[in-house]
């Protein structure tokens, strides 16, 4: 918190600020990338799942993903509510928000021990926790970017390093394109 506080004093946001140093929301929504959105309505209840966010186009030449689709689809749910046709049908809700499997459990679970012993100053001994998070739920980049964050030496620790991760992604996105509906024209309304 302490880190993220000037950051924030200096933004003067007009919302909350979450901080989830415990990984709880990333855990509880399912989430294994960053930066990500949920739609959350005023009931509270989810409208479209997490996905890749990005509120401006300063990391496209990584991403390669345009923020501008994503953006003009918030506003559109802004403006028309439930009518929004950027929310997805129950059906598809319902296959994006699956219970959490087994072994996603279990990389949770490994993966807060592993928080736990290094902060407790134990970081030698958070390491095989973070491997097995990462053996258990693979395509979790958080696990990967929080485990070689925490190390001094990512190379000798995981015989690896976060731009190795990446770059052997080769032609795969390292971000998952967005599944938007293709804007419909004045004239189709």
């Amino acid at each position: 918190m302490k880190d993220a506080s000037p950051w924030i004093t200096k933004a003067n946001p007009e919302f909350t600020v979450l901080i989830d140093q415990d990984q709880i929301v990333t855990k509880l929504y399912g989430m294994v990338n960053v930066p990500t959105g949920v739609w959350i309505n005023e009931q509270g209840k989810i409208v479209r799942p997490n996905e890749v966010a990005f509120i401006d186009d300063r990391f496209k030449s990584f991403s390669h993903l345009d923020s501008a689709p994503y953006l003009d689809a918030i506003r559109d749910w802004i403006a028309n509510g439930d009518r929004s046709s950027f929310l997805p049908t129950e059906a598809q809700l319902r296959e994006h928000l699956t219970p959490v499997d087994p072994d996603r459990a279990a990389a949770d679970a490994e993966f807060s021990l592993a928080e736990y012993l290094y902060h407790s100053g134990h970081g030698a001994d958070a390491v095989p926790h973070f491997k097995k998070a990462q053996r258990l739920a693979p395509d979790n980049w958080n696990y990967k970017r929080q485990a070689y964050l925490f190390s001094d030496d990512p190379e000798r620790d995981y015989g690896t390093t976060f731009a190795k991760e990446v770059k052997k992604l080769g032609d795969k996105p390292y971000y998952p394109p967005h599944e938007l509906p293709l804007p419909t024209k004045k004239s189709d309304q």
